[in-house]
């Protein structure tokens, strides 16, 4: 029967699975060195849940339907459930049912697949993996948390392959007390127009703007304030040059100014103020993030997030928090298409141990444990054939290293190991050789140049 490939389910070949683990493992070092602890939660909510997010949620909703219970037959007692579709939902629900068992402000790092129901494309899928860090608290959240969030992605970013991350960073409360301080009161229906900036350009959107009931003048600053973009705190200086005052306006400046003053502080250039970024129209309320890759722009935000002020109730309680998600297959599919990252070798073996003959292969059998049980990664032979054949092999996966039991009983004199791409060939002792530090494990990074 034919295999047919299913479309927006990635599934990555060997090289490509070690950068993607390379990937996932630096995002999760760096989140614990951080201080967020590790969560997973279930794969399906409630539908009722799912769409309590608001927006298109019930576009994007994969089904779960359970065939049917031992006795052959559905049960009517069944919820309705839906794989999530971010995890920000489960993580609310997770905080509310486990409340009275959590330390706040509680600090989660979640790392899961996710499913949508979307047409796939470049870069989107329907099954895919997201990277988030929360800081949630009971009542009040402090603002310095804001701050936060932006420096732990850039850390990250630091540390991959990637070449330039740029984080937009903007406060709702600009936005919305400029457009109350023109006159304008309908802040979201605004926001959304102005948000269409980049796939529309700004003479559309001022005329949407306009059909919309908003005034020429009241357009034009709409457009002037989303024009203002600087690396400094000079955003400030930009925006009351516009001559709009307003008590939101004031405190949106200050947690921004906060916010970029911190991440000059801390990690200089990655971070800039850009105030035409709009995020999550039906929950975010304060700080919002965006993601770019330099050189890149085109491909839109691979890391977004804010500031929601009620993150979950219970009707009695308020947790506000505020988080940042990074699209881990959207970032991965768009450099591996485009040959942009690339894994050493395709496996993680380092040394491939030969065999004699069959009836020694327990002899290398034992070289093989000597050498995992130091850290050394290894395989032995599928097969006794010729030496050349076996150094083939080990060629067409990548492994660097090939060693040569020397009288076939086991490890001992006469040993010997190859370094394939060189030719040097040396005695060695399992107990005592390893591999340069570079060929211990498979390097992740741009591809070589072309000669």
């Amino acid at each position: 029967m034919k295999v047919t490939k299913l479309s927006g389910f990635p599934e990555y070949l060997p090289a490509e699975r070690i950068v993607e683990q390379h990937f996932l493992d630096v995002i999760r070092e760096t989140f614990e060195l951080h201080g967020f602890t590790s969560l997973e939660t279930r794969a399906v909510e409630p539908v009722e849940r799912l769409l309590g997010k608001g927006g298109d949620a019930d576009k994007e909703i994969y089904g779960v339907t359970r065939l049917a219970d031992e006795g052959g037959q559905a049960s009517s007692r069944d919820v309705a459930l839906g794989l999530h579709f971010d995890l920000t939902v489960p993580f609310a629900r997770f905080v509310l049912e486990n409340a009275g068992r959590l330390t706040f402000p509680y600090r989660r790092y979640q790392i899961q697949k996710v499913w949508r129901g979307e047409r796939p494309q470049e870069g989107r899928y329907r099954e895919f993996t997201q990277a988030d860090i929360d800081v949630v608290d009971v009542g009040e959240l402090s603002a310095h948390f804001e701050a936060e969030m932006p420096l732990v992605v850039a850390e990250v970013f630091a540390k991959l392959p990637i070449g330039r991350m740029t984080i937009q960073v903007n406060n709702r409360k600009i936005p919305e007390g400029f457009y109350k301080g023109i006159g304008i009161e309908d802040v979201a229906g605004t926001l959304r127009i102005v948000d269409k900036l980049d796939k529309v350009g700004p003479d559309k959107v001022a005329a949407q703007l306009r059909e919309a009931g908003r005034t020429d003048e009241q357009a034009a600053q709409c457009l002037a304030l989303a024009a203002i973009r600087t690396e400094d705190l000079s955003f400030v200086d930009r925006v009351r040059a516009l001559g709009v005052e307003h008590p939101t306006l004031d405190e949106g400046l200050d947690a921004l100014a906060a916010v970029i003053r911190t991440g000059l502080e801390n990690a200089p250039g990655a971070m800039v103020a850009d105030l035409k970024i709009a995020r999550g129209l039906d929950y975010y309320t304060g700080t919002v993030y965006e993601t770019q890759l330099e050189g890149h722009e085109s491909w839109g935000s691979f890391c977004s997030g804010g500031r929601y002020d009620a993150l979950a109730s219970d009707g009695r309680t308020t947790y506000p928090g505020v988080g940042i998600s990074i699209g881990v297959s959207r970032l991965l599919g768009l450099l591996l298409s485009q040959g942009l990252v690339t894994a050493s070798r395709a496996t993680p073996a380092a040394v491939l141990v030969a065999v004699v003959e069959e009836d020694s292969r327990r002899a290398s059998d034992a070289v093989a444990r000597a050498l995992r049980a130091r850290g050394i990664p290894c395989e032995v032979a599928p097969t006794a054939a010729k030496f050349g054949k076996q150094i083939r092999y080990a060629d067409r996966r990548g492994i660097p290293f090939v060693w040569f039991p020397g009288d076939g009983t086991g490890p001992g004199p006469g040993d010997q190991v190859k370094d394939i791409r060189s030719g040097d060939q040396v005695d060695a002792d399992p107990q005592t050789w390893s591999p340069p530090a570079e060929d211990l494990r498979p390097s992740v990074g741009a591809p070589a140049p072309s000669p």
